[in-house]
């Protein structure tokens, strides 16, 4: 492909992804289409964006940046979106969120073989609007920010359990103790 079809196809794909054309999508996407360096098909792939669909449906894929060198396409993709309930494992509840995608294609015979996709979460943390206001919008790190607690390790969860286990089982001996 030239490098002019190939931003062609490119745009006309993501015009399948913003119709919700699933029918359509095959004319783009390669049957045994690999994302992230696992091979999930074209009916996992399909899967995968009918559920991003499902869960965000003002889902809009807007491109930012598009660099095209055959057989590869970099792009940034721009969401402004409002998800239904959790994004990316976090409690986003109908508020409006903004992020970006930066995404690496791989085309061959026409269609995508291989995706290589990361959602840029510092970026959205630039976003210089504030929270709290109606109709403001919420960059997803703040999402995060608000929502996560510094990691802990397996082991010391289960540590932390379990010390709660035994404070339980002292506190229930002493109420009988006293009763």
């Amino acid at each position: 492909m030239t490098r002019e079809m190939l931003v062609s196809a490119y745009r006309a794909y993501i015009d399948c992804l913003n119709r919700q054309d699933w029918n359509e999508l095959r004319r783009f996407v390669h049957d045994d289409v690999r994302y992230n360096g696992i091979e999930v098909g074209l009916s996992g792939y399909r899967t995968m964006l009918e559920g991003d669909f499902r869960a965000i449906p003002d889902l809009r894929f807007r491109i930012e940046l598009l660099i095209a060198d055959p057989p590869h396409i970099a792009s940034r993709l721009r969401f402004d979106c409002t998800p239904i309930g959790t994004l990316f494992d976090l409690p986003v509840n109908g508020r409006r969120v903004q992020f970006d995608e930066n995404v690496f294609y791989e085309f061959a015979g026409g269609r995508i073989e291989k995706v290589w996709s990361i959602i840029d979460k510092a970026e959205s943390a630039a976003d210089h609007r504030t929270l709290g206001h109606a109709g403001s919008v919420m960059p997803l790190s703040s999402v995060i920010r608000r929502t996560t607690r510094p990691y802990q390790p397996q082991p010391w969860r289960q540590m932390e359990g379990a010390h709660q286990q035994i404070h339980h089982h002292h506190a229930t001996e002493r109420h009988a103790r006293r009763g």
